[in-house]
């Protein structure tokens, strides 16, 4: 029997399998955009595997973003409190482009003759302050079910603090309407900020009906194929939850793929002793980093989709990897704007024609296309060798920007490579750097297909000494799927003052109710509680501030005794992030607790060394253009035959059959014990052994 996990990109859908006694192969198949299932059963198929052999099943998607993004969900309407019908519209006063006077907000999801209106009121204490009343709601429904509404969204005035209301309304709907996907925020989140929460809920019911079909339609193309397990879906948290939870709330799979990546960099880093880790995921169509500090992976719920410099971006307030997300990937597109400036991305090739040199149709340059022409990628093993690079369509689209910007091919080239990079090494700078920490004292884990092709230029850049590219990089964000545990995050948003005698009581009382609630929700899927343990956080604040700060918090009954030490870790977290700290009281915000259900998953193995040498691992020579380094001729060797304890020194290209790993002069790189190749960015002598 088999495990397996399938991760649709914006340009490839990649698999890895491990079979029982541990044997792993791995696949990619070109992503088919509107018909995402069939890419996955396209992957297996190449992996020349069955659903019927599937012991384990996970997948990752981007079907949520993507909706999201495209504007291509359901038609949706939203229930909301008397009074607040606009709050959706008026949204918050934040301008990334403060200076534009033509600045437009973003636009709601939901129209507003779509947005109507119930009677009742609870306050911010949870306390009942007029009776429900939902005398108008056959006629709401009526008028939705007259403009062709798919999916509703409840959102009632602080029903964080009491949901009665909301799950009297959402049942009600159910009972009236039961073929319309409804959602209420209280299914998916506990935290205050009205704007936040209604925008969250909204577009959790504007990706349902989609999600829905997608699920269903996978997970009966598989069964159909034999597959006899239970399927679960990544989220957008590190972890995986079962297919009946995520088409529930959808919106927490909005980053599944790149929340893999980053959970199999900590995982990985844990496994090599580094524990301070910056995680770049270089695919075709994006760059995605996050960062883990102490061997954890940070997790915010102010997350923004679609912010830009120019735009303000719609937030949803669930768990996801706390990362940064720029347009700048291998199928990047390279263009000049009107002053004859030289850019690359954020638009892409995509999968469909993808770079030029696929020859399937592409006409601009791509960051690929110039790695190709650079002589960082063998044309003739192209896509693992699936592929022979069309290089007369690469010189073509780089004559026409040589022509408009009046320098040769060969400087496009660099100048595609170098914008890729700075635009890469910014966005490292913004995980980094603005959250407080030096790049320069943590190891950068890079991985996705143009992972191994830029992170020692980037790390040289931000003087990170050592580099990390994982074994399986080129389809690492499925191998993390492998890695990955039952998760959900409980969070519930209590003010409480830090310095009142009663404090730990009742911060232990409040946590020990969350997880009876996350022990009854997994005993309702036939999970037992032996499987589930806890992690507590408390997002913390100098009273009445603004922003808060997420701490670690101790498991079981919290002690008087231990509350100094709290406050402590606060205050030190506080002045690493905003360099000071205060003489004020402290209040805990919101409380979080994540639930983890333990699964039978992938445990990686040591390799043996082997005792042939790393020479024999040689492909032969080619000339390499470094940038900054110059042109060398380089050695390039066969990754495949590349095993524990062998050692070179750039030049050195490593093709594998997902990726190429471009070594530039003088650094040495090492294959570890798990066939990672770890690379030291400080110059060497020597040439292998």
């Amino acid at each position: 029997m088999i495990r397996v996990a399938t991760d649709i990109g914006g340009t490839f859908t990649d698999l890895v399998a491990v079979t029982a006694d541990g044997k792993v192969s791995t696949a990619k198949s070109h992503t088919t955009p509107g018909q995402f299932e069939q890419g996955v059963m396209d992957v297996i198929e190449s992996n020349q595997i069955k659903p019927s052999e599937f012991a384990f099943f996970v997948h990752g998607t981007t079907i949520v973003i993507n909706a999201i993004t495209e504007k291509k969900g359901a038609k949706t309407a939203l229930i909301t409190s008397e009074g607040f019908r606009d709050v959706l519209e008026i949204g918050r006063g934040n301008r990334p482009d403060y200076f534009n006077l033509e600045y437009k907000k973003p636009i709601p999801f939901v129209t507003r003759y779509l947005r109507r209106e119930v009677s009742g009121r609870i306050n911010y204490k949870g306390a009942e302050v007029k009776t429900l009343d939902l005398s108008n709601l056959d006629a709401i429904l009526d008028d939705f079910r007259a403009e062709k509404v798919e999916a509703i969204a409840i959102c009632l005035l602080n029903s964080y603090a009491n949901s009665a209301h909301e799950a009297a309304l959402l049942n009600q709907v159910n009972l009236m309407w039961p073929e319309v996907a409804v959602v209420a925020s209280y299914q998916i989140t506990r935290e205050w900020r009205e704007y936040e929460r209604t925008n969250t809920v909204v577009m959790s019911a504007y990706v349902q009906p989609i999600t829905h079909r997608y699920l269903d339609d996978l997970t009966e193309r598989l069964n159909k194929e034999g597959m006899t397990c239970a399927p679960y879906i990544m989220q957008s948290n590190c972890g995986i939850d079962t297919v009946k939870n995520a088409r529930q709330i959808p919106i927490t799979m909005v980053e599944s793929g790149p929340a893999s990546g980053v959970w199999g960099a900590a995982v990985l880093g844990n496994l090599i002793n580094e524990s301070e880790v910056i995680a770049l995921d270089i695919g075709g169509t994006t760059a995605k980093c996050g960062l883990i500090t102490g061997g954890q992976v940070k997790l915010n719920t102010d997350y923004l989709i679609g912010r830009t410099d120019v735009f303000a971006g719609y937030p949803v307030i669930v768990p996801v990897v706390d990362l940064v997300e720029i347009g700048q990937g291998g199928g990047s597109i390279a263009w000049v704007d009107e002053f004859q400036r030289m850019h690359v991305g954020p638009q892409s090739a995509g999968a469909q024609p993808g770079p030029t040199s696929y020859g399937f149709g592409g006409t601009e340059a791509t960051t690929t296309d110039a790695n190709l022409a650079l002589g960082c990628i063998n044309p003739h093993y192209f896509c693992g060798g699936t592929l022979e690079a069309d290089m007369k369509a690469v010189e073509n689209t780089l004559e026409v920007l040589s022509s408009k910007l009046a320098i040769s091919k060969q400087e496009v080239a660099r100048g595609i490579v170098r914008l890729a990079n700075n635009n890469m090494v910014n966005a490292i700078k913004l995980i980094s750097v603005n959250r407080g920490h030096d790049p320069r004292d943590f190891t950068l884990i890079a991985f996705g297909g143009g992972g191994g092709m830029h992170a020692c230029a980037l790390a040289k850049e931000l003087g990170i000494k050592k580099v990390v590219i994982p074994n399986l990089s080129g389809v690492f964000s499925a191998w993390g799927m492998l890695l990955s545990d039952l998760r959900r995050d409980y969070l519930q948003t209590q003010i409480v003052e830090l310095s009142t005698p009663e404090t730990a009581q009742r911060l232990s009382d409040t946590f020990a109710a969350l997880e009876e609630t996350a022990y009854q929700e997994y005993e309702a899927e036939d999970i037992p509680r032996s499987r589930v343990h806890f992690l507590r956080y408390g997002r913390l604040r100098y009273q009445n501030q603004e922003h808060s700060t997420e701490i670690n918090l101790p498991g079981g009954a919290i002690a008087n005794s231990q509350m100094d030490d709290i406050l402590e870790y606060f205050h030190a977290n506080y002045e690493r992030e905003y360099t000071y700290r205060l003489d004020a009281p402290v209040e805990l915000v919101t409380y979080h607790l994540i639930a983890i259900a333990k699964v039978d998953k992938l445990k990686p193995e040591k390799l043996p060394r082997s005792k042939k040498k790393v020479k024999d691992a040689v492909k032969g020579q080619r000339k390499v253009d470094y940038l900054d380094a110059g042109i060398h001729q380089s050695t390039l060797y066969n990754g495949a035959l590349l095993a524990p304890g062998m050692s070179l020194v750039g030049p050195a290209i490593i093709e594998e059959a997902e990726t190429t790993v471009v070594i530039p002069p003088t650094m040495l790189c090492q294959v570890d014990e798990y066939r990672n190749y770890q690379i030291v960015t400080a110059p060497q002598g020597g040439t292998h052994e």
